[in-house]
């Protein structure tokens, strides 16, 4: 959900090749020395564009620079929703996705997973004059939840009795714009996504509730990057070079330099409620 106010008024395009030509329907993604890579462009501090460069950058994209470059490979990346990122993998446009995404049980039954590059927890944003009339999990109940079809968090809010307002991958002055003005209550996402989202756009009359943080059955695991369900040798190529930057302190140096902390290291806060989505009711990718 989250970039700085900078790039609120970025208008990007759904599919695009940042640095090189768009070849459109690639079903061999993958070469000897290109790597392929599925992303928004619009998550900050995640995916997102510089905003005097505009030059993709955040943490994913350049851990999987990081990645592909002991690997000896090229990167082109490729910006979708969350479906299409998911659909690029899937049918071979793509060699994989980064975008913050959890490492779930249902993610991980269609698509591999890398090893966890950070760990978090969730959070709402609600308006800071009234909690947007939250004040316990109950209250969710007939609230209108701000997210993009088909997230966990849509599922979930759902799954509590809100009513899901969805929106297609854009940016986060929108959302925080229309919980401001009441059109919605509250989003749930990421805490340190929220946290930063909230810093860039001062006066913004929202805030985190301090006393409902939460996980779920489809986060606990951390996040990673998504590579297609065939692709094992791939897999654990990235998982190599993952845990070489780990141990060399590259990851957590990407880390800090992002998101102000060290998020490749389990959060020590106080949970108040792990959900569990009910994913035969609520299905997502």
């Amino acid at each position: 959900m989250l970039r700085k106010k900078w790039l609120f008024s970025l208008v990007l395009t759904v599919t695009c090749i940042l640095g090189l030509v768009d070849t459109g329907s690639i079903s061999a993604a993958s070469s000897n020395d290109t790597l392929t890579v599925a992303t928004s462009g619009t998550l900050y501090p995640t995916s997102y564009h510089d905003s005097k460069t505009k030059k993709l950058t955040g943490y994913d994209v350049e851990v999987i620079k990081a990645v592909a470059k002991k690997m000896h490979k090229k990167v082109v990346f490729k910006e979708y929703n969350v479906d299409g990122m998911l659909t690029a993998v899937k049918s071979g446009k793509a060699d994989v996705a980064i975008n913050d995404f959890a490492i779930s049980p249902v993610r991980q039954k269609s698509y591999l997973m890398s090893t966890p590059i950070k760990h978090s927890f969730n959070s709402l944003v609600v308006r800071a004059n009234d909690n947007s009339g939250i004040h316990k999990w109950a209250d969710l109940k007939g609230k209108r939840s701000a997210g993009e079809a088909g997230t966990n968090y849509q599922r979930l809010a759902q799954q509590l009795g809100a009513k899901p307002v969805n929106y297609d991958n854009v940016t986060n002055d929108i959302y925080l714009r229309d919980v401001k003005k009441g059109k919605t209550d509250f989003i749930m996402n990421d805490y340190y996504l929220q946290k930063l989202a909230l810093k860039a756009v001062p006066n913004n009359g929202l805030k985190i509730i301090p006393n409902m943080y939460f996980t779920t059955n489809e986060d606990g695991k951390g996040e990673g990057i998504i590579i297609g369900k065939s692709n094992k040798k791939l897999q654990k190529q990235v998982n190599t070079q993952l845990a070489q930057l780990k141990k060399n302190g590259s990851l957590s140096k990407m880390a800090k330099k992002y998101y102000g902390a060290d998020v490749t290291k389990k959060p020590s806060v106080h949970i108040s409620k792990k959900f569990t989505i009910q994913s035969n009711k609520y299905a997502g990718q």
